[in-house]
């Protein structure tokens, strides 16, 4: 009678596992919201992920020509496409959803949360760029902005 039990029970864990391992990730950060932040942690890995895009577009380049590394050049296209998703993840789930707070016209951040989300704007839009191409400048460009928003955003904090 126990053997059955401990058979569904292993079932239900191995099918929830599945479910989770299935399910899109959100790594930037919770929305609990759990009131943990650690802003220079973030800036660190945006900075990280366009390294590692910059290198995913560099390893394309290598490779596009070379019909025998086609099982390699897919591996890197999909790396770029998992760093540029993170990327955005980082900038609206972490920075837009919860560390941006919204100012009225009339308050003297408005100018400041204007820049901000302009920035991040300008981020997202560039990072689709690098998901779209190999243009190493989109790098260039996303590492101009990080330092442009980091500069702005701890300059407030």
């Amino acid at each position: 009678m126990k053997k059955p039990a401990f058979l569904s029970i292993l079932w239900v864990i191995a099918a929830t596992g599945t479910l989770w391992a299935a399910m899109p990730r959100a790594d930037a950060h919770c929305q609990i919201p759990c009131g943990i932040y650690d802003d220079p942690v973030r800036f660190t890995q945006l900075e990280e992920h366009i390294a590692t895009i910059e290198k995913s577009m560099k390893q394309i380049i290598d490779l596009a020509d070379e019909a025998e590394h086609a099982n390699q050049l897919v591996r890197w296209v999909m790396n770029k496409e998992d760093h540029a998703g993170q990327f955005a993840d980082i900038v609206t789930a972490y920075f837009l959803q919860q560390r941006i707070k919204p100012a009225a016209k009339d308050d003297d951040m408005y100018n400041d949360y204007i820049e901000h989300v302009t920035l991040c704007h300008k981020m997202l839009v560039t990072v689709m760029k690098a998901k779209q191409t190999t243009d190493l400048a989109h790098c260039e460009t996303l590492r101009a902005l990080v330092a442009e928003f980091r500069e702005t955003y701890f300059h407030e904090h």
